[in-house]
């Protein structure tokens, strides 16, 4: 669970509400919220490393990188160096995007899964807590608490109902299922769900690699 009022959970909460850290090409070394946790936000000219590993280790090894200080962070070098050191594994850079919480009911009609044994829900409960996951007709909703306790979304749509902006549909929905910001990781090469994602309302707003015990 997140450190209460930790540095990393003030940096997640100051971005949804549009407050980013200086754009002055530095980095941030901030410790993990939890044991399950650890990567790199990157933001307009400056990022942010959350890991327990030694800050002092994380610095020198950006130094290394030997690339412009604004990459550095991002670079493959470091995040290898970073995952081999923390024996954690990544899957992508993704693209982070949030929005704000919408009233009334969501746009589409929503079946919740209860079945904790549910493939969703299993796959779901390695990256978040308090997992929730709605079905509706050609497709699936996912709602849960990951980095810093944000609330996090993720929609699938089957191939057979694409096109019918059932992906911006459930993407507006999770605005409408919890009462605080929602944010999205989306890999930067799926551009339909990137487009789905700011249809319905999400503003991107950086970058992040999330590296998850191996």
């Amino acid at each position: 669970m997140p450190r209460m009022g930790s540095a990393l959970a003030g940096i997640v909460e100051a971005a949804a509400g549009g407050v980013f850290p200086a754009a002055d090409g530095g980095t941030t070394v901030v410790a993990q919220d939890g044991v399950r946790d650890a990567g790199v936000l990157a933001f307009t000219a400056h990022a942010v490393v959350f890991t327990d590993e030694d800050p002092e280790w994380v610095r020198r090894e950006l130094a290394a990188v030997g690339c412009d200080p604004l990459a550095a962070a991002m670079n493959p070098r470091f995040l290898t160096a970073l995952l081999e050191r923390s024996g954690r594994r990544t899957d992508t850079i993704d693209l982070l995007s949030v929005a704000s919480p919408l009233s009334g009911p969501p746009p589409v009609a929503l079946r919740e899964i209860e079945d904790g044994g549910h493939p969703r829900v299993v796959r779901a409960l390695g990256r978040r807590d308090d997992v929730r996951v709605w079905a509706a007709d050609g497709g699936v909703l996912v709602l849960g608490r990951g980095v810093a306790g944000r609330w996090e979304a993720a929609v699938e749509v089957e191939e057979e109902a694409r096109q019918r902006g059932l992906g911006r549909a459930l993407a507006t929905a999770a605005r409408h299922l919890v009462p605080e910001p929602v944010w999205a990781q989306v890999a930067a090469g799926n551009a339909r769900s990137v487009r789905a994602f700011q249809a319905a309302g999400f503003r991107p707003v950086g970058a992040e690699s999330l590296h998850v015990p191996g």
